[in-house]
Formats: C-alpha cells, structure tokens, sequence
C-alpha cells in the first residue's frame, strides 16, 4: 500500500539483493518496447524503425516523435502535449516545428497506395489511427 513492490530484512547478503533487483526489473512491464503499425515497427529497446522489414534512419527528434505518437495510437494529440513531451519546453504558437518533423517522417514512411499514417487533427494536434 506505501507503493513497495519488495523488502529485504537486515541483515541481507549482497546476491539475495541483486536477485531480487533483477526480478523487479523483469518484471516492470507495464512499458511496451515493441510499436506495430502496418508495416512499420519501432523497437525503444534498439533504437530502430524498420518499414517492410528494411532499417529507417531516423534522427533522435523524429524517433522520439513517432514513439511518442504511436504510444497514443488512436488517440488525438495536442500539439501542446508534443512539443511538452517530444522537445520537454512550453508550446510556442509560432512555431512549425513538429510540422516539419511530421512532414519529414510522412516522407520516410508513409506509401501512397496506404495513405498517409498520420492523420492532421486542424487546429488541434495529430493522430495514428488505431488500424486493426
């Protein structure tokens, strides 16, 4: 109830402790690593994209982007909660910024024949659609 997942009991051996360390850490789940997104998969774990199983370069900013998007898949998000998460500073209303990362992952990801996957929410923000 005080949000312990464990204790340990003085006194403790020093392995005991490093065992149950590594239990915990297994166990936090909870996080997802793995995005799936038609073709697209985003491995936190790796750092990667790939689309169609081929490796997507993409910078630090566009990948936290896209993390950040497809965590929230199917939900709309604001931009104000972006530019908070992505770039961690208060909304400038002038700025264009994650237009253009939006832009720049459109071009590395998206296929014609599909549709764009990120969808433009005018005057509010962005969404992945939830495609099952």
């Amino acid at each position: 109830e005080t949000g312990a997942n464990d204790y340990i009991r003085k006194p403790f051996a020093f392995d005991e402790l490093l065992a149950r360390i590594r239990v915990l850490m297994r166990g936090k789940g909870g996080e997802n690593s793995i995005f799936r997104y038609r073709d697209i998969v985003l491995d936190v774990d790796s750092h990667r994209v790939t689309k169609d199983g081929v490796n997507v370069e993409l910078t630090q900013k566009e990948f936290a982007l896209l993390e950040f998007l497809l965590r929230n898949k199917g939900k709309v998000s604001r931009r104000t909660r972006i530019i908070e998460k992505v770039w961690d500073m208060h909304f400038d209303y002038d700025t264009s910024v994650i237009d253009v990362y939006i832009n720049a992952l459109r071009k590395k990801l998206d296929t014609n024949e599909k549709g764009s996957f990120i969808e433009t929410i005018r005057g509010v923000g962005y969404r992945i659609n939830d495609d099952k």
